[in-house]
């Protein structure tokens, strides 16, 4: 009776060992397990364990986990010494009492990949870390918190200053800025703020091609607006007469709408630009034409004709010998040096990922790429410093529509009967006397 029963057990713990699918380590778990076995007979059955309790008491677990052992020792031990010994060297050191087995799962990131992993992990390389952390997002929420309300101060009071001059230099002005608007709306708040940040970029690719083509057009327009300016300058400074008679707010806003509706058009190809914090192949024919395309359309010809148009201005005033340079050629001069300043990072980075090291593989490049669209989108708001700067006349004109903003409002809030008056009579009148 008692080797049947002995035959009963050993079968029963190689069921268990089977259900758990656990290994031995060493003859030591084999005494405990067989030490836990006499004391809680209880638990037994005729021939099987109670899994249910088992599963359900943590001091069984590690009853349990020690049976499975038990029975992966009793193998080894019928393998003979040498095998043993050997499977005893892979196994390691032996485990303290109490203590559960772990089973290590392979993780991609790890330092020593399992079989499994091998044929796949390797083929992809290491995303580079974002250095910069969350300063992108502060930097670009206050961005945006401070550049859009004062471009939209910028739009009124140039659309203020365009409708009682109707010169083209303010109508110019105006379109640019209502571009960068568009700019900070698209870009800094849909693109980085919503998607990059808030979305974490887990939005539908097709909404994210879509929004390419508006980000792009919006580029482009802000560009080549400030391109309209320089050759209307050129044009007033170097041939006035001819500035003269062609001249007109109609035909001013007939280039705004033609270079508007060009940069729209030209956007519609960017639909197929790889995001280049995910871009880890190497580029293709298609992006390197369209990144190229990029910098030339927005940075390199832009400045090639800032470069020609501002020579020429400036050489033309040295040679007519005047002492000071106008209000309008020096708000030009402002607008595409600091375009020019601004944008070379942006583009420089944008190369050195194409050929060099990319985003995707180089933590640095990463960073640049991080800072250089931080100081690119810096130049959608500082053009209301440069004309309060320069302009006196801006100046006064902010002024004067601020004032017209706070004056309902300060007479909303005032009671009934002390509302002041719009017209104030001048002194030294008597009662009733007309003005």
């Amino acid at each position: 009776p008692w080797v049947q029963r002995s035959q009963q057990d050993h079968a029963s713990l190689q069921g268990i060992t089977a259900i758990l699918g656990m290994e031995a380590c060493t003859e030591e778990d084999k005494s405990m397990a067989l030490h836990a076995q006499k004391s809680r007979s209880s638990q037994v059955t005729r021939g099987s364990w109670d899994l249910r309790r088992t599963s359900r008491d943590s001091s069984s677990f590690c009853q349990c986990e020690c049976l499975s052992v038990w029975s992966g020792a009793n193998n080894h031990l019928e393998g003979g010494g040498a095998r043993g010994a050997a499977d005893r060297q892979l196994r390691g050191p032996p485990r303290r009492t109490g203590q559960p087995r772990v089973t290590l799962l392979p993780t991609p990131n790890g330092s020593g990949l399992s079989q499994e992993f091998e044929s796949h992990w390797p083929e992809i390389p290491e995303r580079s870390p974002c250095v910069a952390g969350v300063i992108p997002v502060i930097y670009y929420s206050v961005l945006l918190g401070l550049g859009l309300p004062v471009s939209l101060l910028t739009t009124v009071a140039l659309a203020r200053l365009a409708t009682r001059t109707r010169k083209p230099s303010y109508y110019y002005l105006l379109a640019l800025t209502a571009s960068d608007i568009i700019t900070q709306v698209v870009i800094v708040f849909a693109g980085f703020l919503l998607q990059g940040a808030v979305l974490a970029r887990q939005v539908p690719q097709a909404v994210v091609r879509t929004a390419n083509i508006l980000e792009f057009a919006a580029n482009h327009a802000s560009v080549w607006i400030a391109i309209l300016l320089t050759v209307d300058r050129y044009s007033a400074l170097c041939h006035p007469l001819h500035h003269r008679a062609a001249s007109s707010p109609g035909r001013t806003r007939r280039a705004i709408a033609a270079v508007l509706s060009a940069a729209l058009l030209t956007g519609i190809p960017f639909y197929w630009w790889l995001d280049v914090w995910r871009d880890a192949d190497p580029p293709s024919t298609m992006d390197e034409v369209l990144k190229w395309a990029h910098c030339l359309t927005v940075y390199f010809i832009p400045c090639g004709v800032f470069l020609v148009t501002n020579s020429a201005i400036i050489h033309r005033l040295r040679r007519t010998g005047q002492p000071r340079v106008g209000k309008s050629t020096a708000i030009l001069l402002g607008v595409t040096t600091l375009f020019t300043l601004l944008w070379a990072p942006r583009v420089s980075v944008m190369l050195y990922h194409m050929y060099v090291a990319p985003v995707h593989r180089d933590w640095r490049v990463h960073l640049a790429l991080d800072v250089a669209n931080m100081v690119a989108m810096l130049n959608t708001a500082v053009n209301f410093g440069l004309y309060c700067f320069v302009s006196k006349t801006f100046r006064a004109t902010v002024r004067q529509v601020i004032q017209d903003a706070y004056l309902p409002c300060t007479l909303a809030s005032q009671p009934e009967g002390m509302a002041v008056k719009p017209v104030m009579e001048p002194p030294g009148l008597p009662k009733g006397a007309e003005v």
